[in-house]
């Protein structure tokens, strides 16, 4: 299994862990994250996903998700495909950072992109995307469920 987690979700378990749901997509990604470091699927990273990443201007919250980050074993690097796609993916009210992570997942063979965030779920399911786009706690469920 070929996973693309973005930056939501490596932001996930250094959010505010007091909701629910929140705690729980945490947990889902370190369990994917713990999976892929262990071998058993692979986790994909971007340059797209970095320079998003770089960019989080609180520094202790940017050195965790780092750490998350370089537990990727598969890169993608942007080329002019992804940045076409990725403006395909706009029109369908993907903002430019998601689309291009989306576009970075699609054309670098995931097959899987996980978000928490729901408004890109949404806009992903009307656009046409050719990878599972899906929160990582349903997913994860799924999966498991599936053994």
């Amino acid at each position: 299994m070929k996973i693309y987690l973005d930056t939501c979700c490596l932001n996930r378990p250094y959010d505010d862990l007091s909701d629910n749901t929140v705690r729980l997509e945490s947990e889902a990604v370190l369990a994917i994250i713990d999976i892929c470091e262990s071998g058993g699927w692979v986790f994909f990273s971007s340059d797209v996903l970095l320079d998003e990443i770089l960019g989080i201007t609180n520094i202790v919250k940017r050195e965790k998700v780092l750490l998350l980050y370089h537990s990727a074993t598969m890169h993608i690097n942007l080329t002019d495909d992804i940045v076409t796609r990725a403006r395909e993916f706009e029109r369908f009210q993907i903002k430019p950072y998601d689309a291009l992570q989306l576009s970075s997942a699609e054309i670098g063979g995931a097959d899987v992109f996980l978000t928490t965030d729901r408004q890109l779920i949404s806009a992903a399911g009307r656009s046409d995307v050719k990878i599972k786009v899906m929160n990582p706690l349903i997913w994860l469920t799924e999966v498991l469920y599936e053994r």
